[in-house]
């Protein structure tokens, strides 16, 4: 019976050592768990940004590792204003702590003796040293605008500029808009949003979110570019363009803003600036350009060949520069499109040259219900390419558009080329 009371001890002994191995294994663990998570986190904050440019939200540190330690949306700390409007030296300073759940300015009534709003300061280049040295006598006495340019206002665009040299980034941050007009003649009022592009290259092309319902949108995004030399600085320049979201059609252009960066000087740290909008320059209707193009109609296969040759005196898009023109052709049978082709871009010119052919299929005899439109387009990338001008040839069509058309007609298999001047789109 003595080896029977031994082998039971035994058997009572072995859950206590499992539970002491259990306790190692589960101390051991959770120390590998805590020191790989501190390895990871040291090797994430050492590592560089391995793209151009970065997006930051609502005023958060332009710079990945630190979003941790920063706020990104501030509500609170509302009874600030005073306090700022009194220090001559934050009276153009943004709060940004100060915004509803839109991202929008609350609206304070200020009494006779405070300073005036902001949205009647003419255009400022103030620097982080300089704004110390403003008074408020000094901006009463730069508010004076005509009643003209009251009438033609399009309201004020804030942001603003900084160059990092540790990192090499150039970095915009737009900051707000106030005083747009409203494109919703329902609703008065927009829903606001700005493109930016760099030029005169057009390489880089960033736009904000769309703020819905506001004329005076509060949108604090930073754009951080990399790779752009300080030297260059100098040469480049910034294009803003202010519009207005319309979900049925295409969205409403407010007014843009351009800024030469020549003789700004960003070594002295951070610049906050204010532009008024302005009007976009649109093309005037005579100055579309021509196209040069060429026909030639089969009446044996029942083909029609288009040659896109060549477009001369193309205008400018806008501010930013030369045009990026491609042209697309479709072709039309009673009035119902069924067949369209385009051509390769070309980049920042006035005079593009395409030799570029295409054969079409005609579905009934004869030119009698046939048309082909030209439209020549701006290619802009991330966004809807504008029109430039437009080009009808069919046998109602009036001037050179119905001469050759009828000489294709009359003269089949002979390819035969024209001129035509472009009109609006």
């Amino acid at each position: 019976m003595a080896p029977i009371a031994t082998s039971r001890e035994e058997f009572d002994e072995i859950p206590t050592v499992v539970g002491i191995f259990s306790a190692f294994g589960l101390v051991f663990t959770v120390s590998l768990f805590a020191w790989i998570c501190c390895q990871r986190k040291s090797s994430k904050s050492n590592k560089t940004p391995p793209y151009k440019f970065v997006h930051v939200l609502k005023g958060v540190d332009i710079y990945p590792e630190n979003l941790s330690s920063k706020k990104k949306f501030g509500a609170d700390d509302k009874n600030e204003v005073k306090n700022k409007l009194a220090v001559p030296k934050n009276s153009l300073h943004l709060d940004l702590e100060k915004r509803d759940l839109n991202g929008n300015f609350p609206k304070t009534n200020l009494k006779g003796g405070s300073p005036p709003d902001l949205e009647n300061v003419t255009p400022k280049l103030l620097s982080e040293g300089e704004k110390e040295g403003v008074s408020p006598d000094s901006l009463k006495s730069s508010t004076s605008l005509s009643s003209e340019e009251k009438q033609e206002k399009l309201g004020t665009l804030f942001f603003s500029l900084e160059y990092n040299f540790e990192k090499k980034t150039f970095v915009v941050n737009i900051k707000e808009a106030r005083g747009l007009p409203a494109m919703d003649e329902q609703s008065m009022t927009s829903d606001p949003y700005i493109k930016m592009t760099i030029l005169p290259e057009k390489k880089h092309k960033v736009k904000t979110r769309v703020l819905r319902k506001t004329l005076d949108p509060a949108f604090d995004e930073t754009f951080t570019f990399y790779g752009i030399p300080y030297t260059q600085i100098q040469e480049l320049a910034l294009h803003f363009t202010i519009l207005s979201f319309d979900r049925f059609s295409r969205d409403d252009i407010i007014g843009e803003v351009l800024i030469p960066l020549a003789g700004i000087e960003l070594s002295d740290g951070k610049i906050l600036m204010n532009r008024e909008i302005i009007k976009r320059n649109v093309r005037k209707s005579s100055g579309r350009g021509e196209l040069l193009i060429s026909l030639c109609y089969q009446s044996t296969t029942n083909t029609l060949t288009v040659v896109v040759l060549k477009a001369r005196h193309l205008p400018k898009s806008d501010v930013s520069g030369l045009s990026d023109p491609y042209v697309k052709v479709n072709l039309y049978h009673a009035k119902k499109r069924i067949s369209k082709k385009k051509t390769h871009v070309k980049k920042c010119t006035p005079n593009a040259v395409f030799n570029e052919l295409f054969v079409f299929d005609i579905p009934c005899e004869g030119l009698e219900e046939i048309s082909v439109e030209f439209l020549v387009l701006d290619s802009e990338r991330g966004s809807r390419n504008e029109v430039i001008g437009r080009l009808v040839l069919e046998a109602a069509a009036e001037g050179t558009g119905g001469e050759h058309w009828k000489e294709i007609c009359d003269y089949p298999r002979r390819q035969i080329a024209k001129w035509h001047m472009l009109c609006d789109g």
